[in-house]
């Protein structure tokens, strides 16, 4: 009986190459990190810098942006307006038309005045020869909201307008009344409409989109047909719209409000500041593109000549670990992790100071703060993707390197 020699095979038999676990490549990542703190430190601000680049240079221009964009909200780039057409016999629009007009699914709020054909003046002793030339007009509580106005001093129609005769002045009625404001504590102003007194509560700013409530006093709708002999039937409706759908609300507009003669009802057209708001949106969005770009393609540079040199100086390593059993790619794992991770730290840091930076920056223009979350997120995303390509060839480099020839630099 012959007895057979085994040969070695360099690891136990019945056991396959060691596996590692997430955590541990995690720490093997680590290790260029921790012990090159310095270059590591100067490689994440490469990459920092990349990505806070990309939040500035979107940022920024976001906040400028929103600034732009609501001052061309201001300019009423999602309001229309719904009267009667000029004709004779006159055609009214129905009483319930702004209710029939909400029913439009991108309408966000509705409201009407109407004119009630009633004098204004301010008391009782003065006649037709003292006419200020100012509009009395029923209004509904939901007004401003509609038409972008704001309450100067005093407050605006509420509940008890409908009870009680309260009025709001427009700011050119007010002047041309003599009531420039309303006192809180002090006694109410009143003046004289229809042969009833009215008690002011309110004074408005000036509204430049809609210069026809500045001429006009407001006051109660259920007031109004109760004292001024009001028919009911809205003079102009005001309407908000979503912005992408303000076209598409003007054409089913007129069938809407007046089902029967939709062919006499005016509609104004979208506002001009809405065409050069979209414009700009579309600029700004190419220029992020661009700019975005270049800042990841800085930092991905930066990323990847780190790692080469650092595969140089640490061939020794490299080789001992391929000595002690560590195959090919465990020593890509460990060089890629180590470039992903100095990425995403890179990208973490930059994240912060690029949004401290338009922050800073936005604050000191006196815009509102925008920071990206698209941005953001493309950023840290960027920087993971970066980090793994520019690791990949410093990682392959390492691997392909073998025990003898490692140790032999």
């Amino acid at each position: 009986m012959t007895n057979r020699t085994t040969r070695p095979t360099g690891r136990l038999a019945g056991t396959g190459p060691v596996r590692l676990a997430p955590l541990d490549v995690l720490s093997l990542g680590l290790l260029g990190i921790r012990t090159r703190t310095a270059r590591a430190a100067l490689s994440a601000l490469g990459i920092s810098l990349g990505i806070a680049t990309l939040i500035v240079v979107t940022g920024i221009p976001a906040s400028s942006q929103k600034h732009l964009d609501e001052r061309l909200s201001a300019l009423g780039t999602d309001m229309l307006q719904a009267k009667p057409a000029r004709q004779e016999p006159p055609v009214l629009l129905p009483p319930e038309s702004a209710d029939m007009a909400r029913r439009i699914g991108p309408v966000t709020a509705v409201s009407a005045v109407a004119n009630t054909h009633a004098e204004v003046f301010r008391n009782d002793r003065l006649g037709i020869s003292d006419y200020t030339g100012l509009t009395v007009l029923a209004g509904k509580p939901d007004l401003l909201g509609a038409i972008n106005a704001e309450v100067g001093s005093g407050r605006f129609l509420g509940a008890g307008a409908e009870k009680f005769p309260l009025a709001v002045l427009g700011a050119v009625a007010a002047s041309r009344l003599g009531v420039p404001d309303v006192t809180p504590g002090a006694p109410a102003p009143q003046i004289f409409i229809g042969h009833h007194w009215f008690t002011v509560v309110g004074v408005l700013h000036k509204t430049p989109l809609n210069p026809e409530i500045d001429r006009s006093v407001l006051v109660g709708w259920d007031t109004a047909r109760r004292l001024l002999a009001f028919d009911g039937h809205p003079t102009v409706l005001y309407l908000k719209a979503r912005e992408s759908r303000i076209e598409a609300v003007r054409e089913v507009l007129p069938a809407t409000v007046n089902p029967e003669l939709p062919g006499v009802v005016q509609v104004s057209r979208p506002s001009d500041a809405l065409t050069a708001k979209r414009a700009a949106a579309s600029t700004f969005s190419a220029l992020f593109l661009g700019l975005a770009g270049v800042a990841l393609l800085v930092g991905g540079v930066g990323v990847a000549n780190t790692m080469v040199v650092s595969v140089l100086e640490r061939r020794r390593e490299i080789g001992l670990r391929r000595a002690l059993g560590a195959h090919r790619g465990q020593i890509r794992a460990q060089f890629l992790t180590e470039s992903v991770l100095l990425s995403v730290l890179g990208g973490l840091a930059g994240t912060v100071l690029g949004s401290l930076a338009t922050m800073a920056y936005a604050a000191h223009q006196d815009w509102p703060p925008v920071i990206p979350l698209a941005s953001v997120a493309a950023g840290l995303g960027g920087a993971i993707l970066v980090g793994a390509l520019a690791g990949l060839y410093p990682a392959l480099r390492a691997a392909r390197l073998t025990p003898t020839e490692a140790l032999a630099t």
